[in-house]
């Protein structure tokens, strides 16, 4: 009762001061002005330039004229960068001393990204409270793994839960499946985020960089995001006139793995197309180890390899695109297939029966196995007009997934008629419209509205939860506010409104009782539910020369999902029978964050502690043992309590020689309930990366040489909800080396990796296949290359 007055002053206070701040500062006078143009090489005006100054990280658009204004309020040093589609990004250092007017030539480049990296080491957004961090193409391809999020579990606070050496899904601060948003080009990607026996159905090659919010942003991007957002960037535009590609070949020792990527791109005056395939194959992967235990059974592993865990992916993408003077639009059309298997032995018991020999090929993707088909339609449109932007984005997407099993009776199912053991077919409708005022005074303001519609339909004999049909939608309106060259406050308000109506479901097979009669059981009866929420932030950074620090108070929210509030059934792959519960409340969060970062010198510090309330988490509990030799979970609200942080050092010990230390640290516990007193489910260890970089300045037959050597230090994790299994540390070293060099006139990139170098046994605790004790994968050498391509027509 407390909390929700609160809430709603604090709500109202936001809201309030919003409205007084935009009505009485709009006409805020300023000492000082540095306007000017930004043109092309023909001096013909570039409308929707952005520019971002420094030290006040405030952020601008040229009008259709290409102008624009910054309002100051002290004479100094200040450092703008300014940025345009398919032009190469300009950066100048000025001292202003009095009014200032600039007229800027930006030169034409192949590639252009939207949106601009402004910093060195740590690539951390400094403009914004919240914590955000930058991934670029280098790092990319630096340390592009198995999966997409197997390659961005190298950064602090964000790990994955693997299945197998292909498929993975984020983990944000030991949040994750409906806790966390991916998006892509702007629209919030719709799979089947419940499951952990599946990853992202996104092709890692096409993405182009990313943004990490660590912590709550449903602000922006409504539920779901209560523990953070992967933003992936896709959209960039080739330069007037232009044309070429990349091609990309990796190749990997521990499971076999060769794959490749090609993409072309061309553009002719105003209009551009983009096309990319992509094509990989990988056979099982190894461990170091001989023999797994389940239920007290041992399997023999032929040349430590899990049987049955090869895979294919195949993914296609093309985009067309406009660039006028006041309007851009991108039209993107894209399939994402793949078809894995599951670890034979980790699908109960069957293969001790099983006629399938598992052995015969280590690149056979026998039963039990899934298909994943993803298709996504989007639009991205901006109009501009003199200090206004509107941007307005629309998409369709159908995400199929099936799982494929031996027909095998369990309890009183009887044999199924065929393998198709579970289907989910869920189309996405979304729309996301967004209005931004260039600065009125000291403001930028920006306001926006989004809907989103699923149908989801199920088939096969193995059932988990009923089909549903969920409406989302949701209004903001946000502020940046300058107050003056070090000090900028952020804040903003949020109303969602949601509904999700899921259907009543039988069982397809008839059940014996007591008085011998058969009935077809009822496993899920009809739900309507309607959810509406306030969420809100409000934040402020304070930056100079050597240091910003940052803060960041807000509220997010989470709707139940339909496996929540309506699962009844066995999942095999996770060895448990699950229960929803149909009386379960949006799940809210409170969280403050804190940031610093300190650069000097040789040195780049960045501390980002954060504390997180929830007054209802939503999580599986497990109850008493079930049939089956499985355990029950059931869903269950909590009031949780959650903290922890990361921590980044870097020292430059010589001008070629980077020390780097990344931490990451969570701890939380359960204030109520069952299982008061207890850590949440598979929450992530301690962990740390050491790496030693060491970029040489040698002018060889390799150029841009880079050596780097990460030594990983995870923590035990004992603090665990039983029946859980305490988990020990480990330690793991990795090699890498990469660079470039010309064949003839062609470049070519290059990056070699050795990834558990001393083939360490070692258990992820949140590993989908920890529960049955199987290691983490085993010593792997990766290879691959980037072929850049560009010819001007």
């Amino acid at each position: 009762m407390i909390i929700n007055k609160v809430n709603r002053l604090l709500s109202l206070l936001i809201l309030v001061g919003l409205l007084l701040s935009i009505a009485h500062k709009v006409n805020a006078q300023s000492r000082f002005q540095l306007s000017g143009t930004v043109v092309d090489k023909n001096n013909e005006p570039l409308p929707e330039a952005s520019l971002v100054l420094k030290p006040t990280n405030t952020i601008t658009s040229t009008n259709k004229n290409g102008q624009f204004r910054f309002a100051l309020q002290s004479k100094g040093k200040y450092e703008l960068t300014v940025s345009y589609v398919g032009f190469v990004t300009y950066t100048k250092t000025l001292t202003i001393k009095t009014n200032k007017s600039l007229n800027i030539q930006l030169l034409p480049d192949i590639l252009y990204l939207n949106e601009v990296d402004v910093n060195k080491n740590l690539k951390t957004k400094q403009q914004d409270s919240k914590n955000i961090e930058i991934v670029d193409n280098k790092f990319l391809s630096e340390h592009r793994s198995g999966s997409l999020m197997q390659t961005l579990r190298r950064m602090p606070g964000i790990n994955s839960i693997d299945i197998g050496s292909g498929q993975s899904k984020p983990v944000i601060r030991g949040l994750s499946f409906n806790r966390v948003v991916v998006a892509e080009n702007g629209i919030k990607h719709e799979g089947q985020e419940w499951g952990s026996d599946h990853g992202l159905e996104i092709d890692q090659y096409s993405v182009e960089r990313i943004e990490v919010i660590k912590g709550p942003a449903s602000l922006m991007y409504g539920s779901n995001a209560i523990g953070g957002v992967i933003d992936m960037k896709q959209l960039s535009v080739p330069r007037e006139n232009s044309s070429g590609g990349m091609l990309f070949f990796d190749t990997k020792s521990n499971n076999k793995f060769w794959g490749g990527s090609a993409m072309l791109y061309t553009r002719k005056n105003k209009l551009y197309a983009k096309g990319r395939f992509t094509y990989s194959d990988y056979a099982d992967y190894r461990v170091p180890t001989d023999s797994i235990e389940y239920l007290t059974y041992y399997f023999k592993l032929k040349n430590q390899q899990l049987r049955n865990t090869a895979g294919q992916e195949r993914n296609g993408s093309f985009t067309f695109g406009y660039v006028g003077n006041k309007f851009l639009s991108h039209f993107t059309i894209s399939n994402f297939y793949s078809r894995s298997g599951f670890f034979a032995n980790a699908h109960g018991l069957e293969i001790r029966t099983s006629t399938i020999d598992y052995d015969h090929s280590d690149r056979d993707i026998d039963l039990p196995y899934q298909t994943v088909n993803h298709l996504k339609l989007i639009s991205n449109n901006t109009w501009h007009k003199n200090d206004f932007q509107f941007k307005l984005d629309l998409s369709y997407q159908n995400n199929l997934r099936q799982e494929f099993a031996e027909k095998t009776s369990h309890g009183h199912m009887l044999i199924p008629p065929d393998t198709l053991e579970r289907l989910f077919d869920k189309d996405t409708w979304s729309l996301n419209a967004r209005f931004v005022m260039a600065p009125l005074g000291l403001h930028i303001i920006t306001a926006g509205a989004n809907a989103e519609y699923q149908k989801n339909q199920i088939d096969g004999w193995g059932f988990i939860f009923p089909e549903f049909k969920n409406l989302n939608s949701g209004a903001f309106v946000y502020d940046k506010i300058s107050l003056s060259d070090r000090w900028n406050l952020n804040t903003g308000v949020r109303y969602d409104y949601g509904q999700i109506n899921i259907d009543s479901y039988y069982d397809w097979f008839p059940t014996r009782q007591e008085d011998e009669s058969d009935i077809y059981k009822q496993r899920a009866f009809s739900i309507q539910r309607t959810f509406n929420n306030l969420t809100w932030a409000v934040g402020a950074n304070y930056n100079n020369e050597s240091y910003t620090v940052k803060v960041n108070l807000g509220k997010s929210f989470r709707m139940p999902i339909a496996k929540e509030l309506a699962a009844n059934g066995v999942n095999y792959h996770m060895y448990r029978f699950e229960r929803g519960d149909s009386s379960l409340h949006a799940e809210v969060s409170y969280q403050l964050d804190l940031g610093l970062t300190f650069t000097k010198n040789r040195w780049d510090i960045a501390l980002s502690p954060f504390l997180n309330y929830f007054p209802n988490y939503i999580y599986l509990n497990p109850t008493a043992p079930f049939n089956e030799a499985l355990q029950e979970y059931e869903y269950r609200e909590s009031e949780v309590f959650r903290s922890g942080g990361e921590l980044v050092v870097a020292f430059d010990i010589t001008n070629n020689v980077t020390l780097t230390t990344d931490a990451e640290y969570i701890y939380s516990i359960q204030l109520s309930g069952e299982k008061k007193g207890y850590t949440l489910p598979f929450s992530p260890p301690f962990s740390c990366i050491i790496n030693l970089k060491y970029t040489p300045k040698i002018q060889a037959f390799i150029n841009n040489p880079e050596f780097s050597i990460d030594y990983r230090i995870v923590g035990s994790q004992n603090n665990i909800v039983p029946p859980e299994k305490k988990t020990m540390g480990y330690q793991l070293v990795n090699l890498a080396f990469g660079g470039s060099c010309y064949l003839g006139k062609q470049q070519l990139n290059f990056n070699i990796k050795v990834q558990n170098l001393l083939n360490t046994k070692y258990y992820d605790h949140t590993s989908f296949y920890r529960l049955i004790e199987v290691p983490g994968p085993g010593r792997n050498v990766t290879f691959s290359i980037q072929l850049p391509i560009g010819k001007t027509l």
